[in-house]
């Protein structure tokens, strides 16, 4: 388990590049599973690291297991890594500017939001 101090700022940056409620997360993955066959469970709709984000926002900073920490640092990296946190919104523009979007609205942070 990481340290207080280490906890702490990972809390802050992990609900800072997740802009999204669980409520708007929960919506878009059952939206993003759904399709003309068939439908996921709600609770069982999105990508694993989706559910997980999920969770984690349900949850208070002082249940977090290593699990909960591992994808907080994943999401974070991953978030930093598609975005540029000082510019954003910008409007899509391109069918990759999309795909970019959905992806990270996977992990709980839409671009587009303010």
């Amino acid at each position: 388990m990481a340290d207080a101090l280490e906890l702490d700022a990972l809390w802050e940056d992990f609900h800072r590049v997740v802009n999204m409620t669980s409520a708007e997360l929960a919506a878009w993955l059952r939206v993003r599973d759904a399709d003309e066959q068939s439908e996921p469970l709600p609770e069982e709709a999105g990508t694993p690291t989706g559910q997980h984000v999920l969770a984690i926002l349900q949850k208070r900073r002082t249940d977090l297991t290593d699990d909960d920490i591992r994808v907080m640092h994943k999401v974070v990296d991953t978030v930093g890594d598609l975005v540029d946190m000082e510019n954003e919104p910008e409007p899509e523009r391109t069918p990759e500017d999309t795909r970019r979007r959905h992806r990270l609205m996977t992990l709980g942070h839409d671009p587009l939001k303010p």
